[in-house]
Protein backbone atom coordinates (compact mmCIF):
# COMPACT_ATOMS: atom_id res chain seq x y z
CA UNK A 1 0.00 0.00 0.00
CA UNK A 2 2.73 2.34 1.03
CA UNK A 3 3.97 2.60 -2.86
CA UNK A 4 0.73 4.52 -3.82
CA UNK A 5 1.78 7.53 -0.72
CA UNK A 6 3.32 10.77 -2.36
CA UNK A 7 7.05 11.45 -0.90
CA UNK A 8 4.98 13.62 1.77
CA UNK A 9 2.92 11.76 2.85
CA UNK A 10 5.47 8.97 3.06
CA UNK A 11 7.20 11.83 5.30
CA UNK A 12 4.81 12.24 7.57
CA UNK A 13 4.26 8.37 8.09
CA UNK A 14 8.14 8.39 9.48
CA UNK A 15 7.33 11.82 11.35
CA UNK A 16 4.52 9.95 13.05
CA UNK A 17 7.98 7.04 13.93
CA UNK A 18 9.71 9.95 14.91
CA UNK A 19 6.99 12.00 17.37
CA UNK A 20 6.42 8.75 19.00
CA UNK A 21 10.24 8.16 19.98
CA UNK A 22 10.79 11.91 20.50
CA UNK A 23 7.46 11.45 23.26
CA UNK A 24 9.19 8.27 24.94
CA UNK A 25 5.93 5.87 22.98
CA UNK A 26 7.03 2.67 22.04
CA UNK A 27 4.21 2.59 19.87
CA UNK A 28 3.19 4.52 17.13
CA UNK A 29 -1.07 5.46 17.13
CA UNK A 30 -3.09 7.75 15.60
CA UNK A 31 -2.10 10.61 17.63
CA UNK A 32 1.31 10.52 16.02
CA UNK A 33 0.20 10.39 13.16
CA UNK A 34 -2.08 13.21 13.38
CA UNK A 35 0.70 15.14 14.93
CA UNK A 36 3.00 14.28 12.47
CA UNK A 37 0.66 15.45 9.61
CA UNK A 38 0.24 19.03 11.84
CA UNK A 39 4.32 19.55 11.46
CA UNK A 40 4.90 18.64 8.65
CA UNK A 41 4.17 20.54 4.95
CA UNK A 42 1.17 19.84 2.43
CA UNK A 43 -2.60 19.50 2.50
CA UNK A 44 -3.01 18.11 5.45
CA UNK A 45 -1.29 20.53 7.83
CA UNK A 46 -2.57 23.18 5.46
CA UNK A 47 -6.82 22.12 6.62
CA UNK A 48 -5.28 21.54 10.06
CA UNK A 49 -3.88 25.32 10.39
CA UNK A 50 -6.84 26.47 8.87
CA UNK A 51 -8.88 24.90 11.56
CA UNK A 52 -6.73 26.38 14.39
CA UNK A 53 -4.57 23.79 14.90
CA UNK A 54 -1.67 24.39 16.99
CA UNK A 55 1.54 22.20 16.56
CA UNK A 56 2.48 22.96 20.39
CA UNK A 57 -0.56 22.46 22.04
CA UNK A 58 -1.47 19.06 20.40
CA UNK A 59 2.24 17.68 21.25
CA UNK A 60 1.21 19.00 25.00
CA UNK A 61 -1.91 16.57 24.38
CA UNK A 62 -0.32 13.87 22.87
CA UNK A 63 2.66 13.82 25.43
CA UNK A 64 0.34 13.91 28.01
CA UNK A 65 -0.27 10.30 28.69
CA UNK A 66 2.54 9.69 30.96
CA UNK A 67 1.50 13.30 33.30
CA UNK A 68 -1.73 11.90 33.87
CA UNK A 69 -0.88 8.32 35.31
CA UNK A 70 1.52 10.10 37.07
CA UNK A 71 -1.23 12.82 39.13
CA UNK A 72 -3.81 9.20 39.21
CA UNK A 73 -0.50 7.30 41.09
CA UNK A 74 -0.16 10.57 43.27
CA UNK A 75 -4.08 10.72 43.98
CA UNK A 76 -3.10 7.16 45.45
CA UNK A 77 -0.16 8.37 47.60
CA UNK A 78 2.54 6.94 45.21
CA UNK A 79 5.30 9.79 43.97
CA UNK A 80 6.33 8.48 40.55
CA UNK A 81 9.98 10.31 40.79
CA UNK A 82 10.66 9.02 44.10
CA UNK A 83 10.11 5.37 42.64
CA UNK A 84 12.50 6.40 40.20
CA UNK A 85 14.78 7.60 41.95
CA UNK A 86 14.63 4.82 44.14
CA UNK A 87 14.83 2.27 41.59
CA UNK A 88 17.97 3.89 40.14
CA UNK A 89 19.40 4.14 43.30
CA UNK A 90 18.94 0.47 44.07
CA UNK A 91 19.59 -0.88 40.47
CA UNK A 92 21.41 2.07 38.73
CA UNK A 93 20.32 4.35 36.02
CA UNK A 94 17.79 3.75 33.60
CA UNK A 95 16.61 0.97 35.17
CA UNK A 96 12.70 1.62 34.79
CA UNK A 97 13.13 2.69 30.81
CA UNK A 98 12.24 0.45 28.18
CA UNK A 99 14.89 -1.82 26.49
CA UNK A 100 14.90 -1.00 22.77
CA UNK A 101 12.66 -3.19 20.87
CA UNK A 102 14.02 -6.36 19.43
CA UNK A 103 13.28 -8.47 16.80
CA UNK A 104 14.67 -12.17 15.44
CA UNK A 105 16.92 -11.95 12.70
CA UNK A 106 17.39 -15.05 9.77
CA UNK A 107 19.39 -16.75 11.63
CA UNK A 108 17.17 -16.43 14.90
CA UNK A 109 19.51 -14.08 16.68
CA UNK A 110 17.80 -11.16 18.53
CA UNK A 111 18.61 -7.82 16.92
CA UNK A 112 18.04 -4.34 18.00
CA UNK A 113 15.95 -2.10 16.11
CA UNK A 114 14.64 1.27 15.81
CA UNK A 115 11.75 0.54 14.38
CA UNK A 116 8.38 1.15 16.70
CA UNK A 117 5.06 -0.60 15.45
CA UNK A 118 2.10 0.78 14.74
CA UNK A 119 -1.11 0.28 16.60
CA UNK A 120 -4.14 -1.51 15.52
CA UNK A 121 -5.97 2.30 15.25
CA UNK A 122 -2.63 3.51 13.24
CA UNK A 123 -3.14 0.86 10.79
CA UNK A 124 -6.88 1.61 10.49
CA UNK A 125 -6.14 5.47 9.83
CA UNK A 126 -3.58 4.14 7.15
CA UNK A 127 -6.43 1.91 5.55
CA UNK A 128 -9.22 4.63 5.73
CA UNK A 129 -6.58 7.18 3.76
CA UNK A 130 -6.77 4.67 1.20
CA UNK A 131 -10.34 4.31 1.22
CA UNK A 132 -10.34 8.33 1.19
CA UNK A 133 -7.76 8.54 -1.91
CA UNK A 134 -10.69 6.15 -3.49
CA UNK A 135 -13.96 7.92 -2.58
CA UNK A 136 -12.14 11.13 -4.43
CA UNK A 137 -11.07 8.97 -7.29
CA UNK A 138 -7.23 9.94 -6.39
CA UNK A 139 -4.47 7.38 -7.53
CA UNK A 140 -2.03 8.32 -4.79
CA UNK A 141 -2.43 8.81 -1.38
CA UNK A 142 -1.31 12.54 -0.12
CA UNK A 143 -1.39 14.05 3.44
CA UNK A 144 -4.95 14.93 3.15
CA UNK A 145 -6.49 11.27 2.36
CA UNK A 146 -4.08 10.14 5.51
CA UNK A 147 -5.74 13.23 7.35
CA UNK A 148 -9.45 12.33 6.20
CA UNK A 149 -8.27 8.29 7.57
CA UNK A 150 -7.67 9.54 10.89
CA UNK A 151 -10.63 11.42 11.33
CA UNK A 152 -12.59 8.63 10.23
CA UNK A 153 -13.25 7.51 13.39
CA UNK A 154 -14.50 10.23 15.76
CA UNK A 155 -14.10 8.40 19.06
CA UNK A 156 -10.20 7.88 17.97
CA UNK A 157 -7.26 8.95 20.60
CA UNK A 158 -6.83 11.27 17.28
CA UNK A 159 -9.91 13.21 17.33
CA UNK A 160 -10.29 13.68 21.18
CA UNK A 161 -6.73 14.70 21.06
CA UNK A 162 -7.44 17.02 18.79
CA UNK A 163 -10.46 18.17 20.52
CA UNK A 164 -8.22 18.36 23.65
CA UNK A 165 -6.14 20.75 21.83
CA UNK A 166 -9.10 23.48 21.34
CA UNK A 167 -10.12 22.12 18.07
CA UNK A 168 -13.25 20.76 16.51
CA UNK A 169 -12.90 19.45 12.94
CA UNK A 170 -14.81 16.37 12.01
CA UNK A 171 -14.54 14.59 9.07
CA UNK A 172 -17.11 16.28 7.13
CA UNK A 173 -15.59 19.53 7.05
CA UNK A 174 -12.30 18.19 6.71
CA UNK A 175 -13.61 16.67 3.29
CA UNK A 176 -15.01 20.15 2.65
CA UNK A 177 -11.43 21.52 3.25
CA UNK A 178 -9.41 19.30 1.52
CA UNK A 179 -11.86 19.55 -1.58
CA UNK A 180 -11.35 23.32 -1.01
CA UNK A 181 -7.88 23.07 -0.81
CA UNK A 182 -7.11 20.90 -3.65
CA UNK A 183 -9.58 23.63 -5.92
CA UNK A 184 -7.62 26.04 -5.02
CA UNK A 185 -4.17 24.65 -5.88
CA UNK A 186 -5.05 23.52 -8.92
Amino acid sequence: MFERFTPRAREAVVGAQTVARDLGHHKIDDRHLLLALLESDGVAAAVLRGAGADPAALRAVVAGGPDRDAEALRALGIDLEEVRRRAEQTFGPGALERPSPRRRGRLGRWLDTDHLPFTRPAKRALENALRAALDLDHRSIGTEHVLLGVLADEQSAAVLALRQSGVDLDRQAAVVAVREHLRRSA
